[in-house]
């Protein structure tokens, strides 16, 4: 088995966090950087994440699982918890933002590769934006990208996690003041180390076999 199928299957969603571990911060920077450097259609990048260890800020995330009681303790135990967000627009203010973020990485030969890049992408995202009407799916499907990303790396840095949906994405963005910065909740991610009746860690992984899942052609 080669590393990286060894990784996807040690890794599982964990049900029960030890609250008295805490992920190391040269570790966390490496979760930073991984989900910095996710991709995303056309490098759009329509993501931002917010991330917290304190008990404050726990707390405020937890807020939104008054009617998902079963996650409160995951976020509240976790060593740290991530929001993964998604803009609520993408406009060509963030277009020009990331032209000129690429040009200072370096990414442009010249004028012209600088307008191309520029036009390719304003040409699929304005199909998101006007001919498909599907921008705030398309955008969330990025960010969904950084969540795989996140997920795996987190098991080849042997950090136990646990992605959340059952939140109430209203009350997060009102506790975390989303809204106003042109964002929304679409994931929360709670991350630590497992604590020992934690019962998903005991269990094998189960999947389709790949003899229904693949279709070689």
């Amino acid at each position: 088995m080669s590393d990286v199928s060894f990784l996807a299957k040690k890794r599982y969603t964990t049900k029960v966090f030890d609250a008295n571990k805490k992920i190391d911060a040269e570790k966390i920077a490496e979760i930073k950087t991984l989900l910095q450097f996710s991709a995303s259609s056309v490098n759009s990048q329509p993501w931002h994440f917010i991330y917290t260890s304190g008990q404050e800020g726990k707390q405020k995330i937890a807020q939104s699982t008054t009617n998902y009681g079963f996650n409160t303790d995951k976020i509240m135990n976790a060593s740290h918890v991530f929001v993964l967000c998604t803009r609520t627009t993408i406009d060509n203010e963030h277009l020009q933002h990331l032209l000129e973020q690429e040009e200072k990485d370096g990414r442009f030969a010249n004028d012209e590769a600088k307008s191309a890049q520029h036009k390719g992408r304003s040409f699929f995202v304005n199909m998101h934006r006007n001919e498909l009407k599907d921008a705030q799916h398309w955008m969330e499907k990025q960010v969904y990208l950084a969540l795989g990303n996140l997920l795996l790396g987190a098991s080849v840095l042997d950090i136990d996690a646990c992605p959340i949906e059952g939140f109430d994405a209203t009350t997060l963005n009102q506790e975390l003041g989303l809204r106003e910065k042109g964002l929304c909740a679409s994931v929360v991610v709670a991350l630590g180390y497992h604590a020992e009746d934690d019962f998903n860690a005991q269990l094998p992984k189960s999947r389709l076999p790949q003899s229904e899942t693949f279709t070689e052609i």
